[in-house]
């Protein structure tokens, strides 16, 4: 019984499942060098910290409005802000780890 191989968890199972799916698909794996993870962390700082000023910015605002139609109007603002920093974060990032 000593060389039985150890149980596997489920999550290990489900990687093991999309790694033959990747290989079946033609997927290719590449490591990600250390400069690839500076300049995303970069990034991912650059738009966490745009983020951080848009809340500021968005709860300012809200503050100075008391009528219920420019505030769902501000709201809808904010979230459309925070939707294309996100898209612009997530391209540049998918950038950096493709080059």
């Amino acid at each position: 019984m000593s060389n039985e191989k150890p149980l596997k968890s489920a999550f290990e199972l489900a990687m093991e499942r999309l790694r033959k799916q990747d290989a079946d698909a033609g997927v290719e794996v590449r490591a990600i060098t250390d400069q690839q993870k500076v300049a995303i962390a970069e990034i991912r700082n650059f738009y966490e910290a745009k983020l951080a000023e848009q809340q500021v910015l968005h709860q300012s605002t809200l503050r100075k409005t008391a009528d219920p139609a420019a505030r769902d109007a501000v709201e809808a603002e904010y979230r459309r802000e925070r939707e294309r920093f996100a898209a612009e974060r997530d391209a540049k990032i998918e950038k950096i780890r493709r080059s």
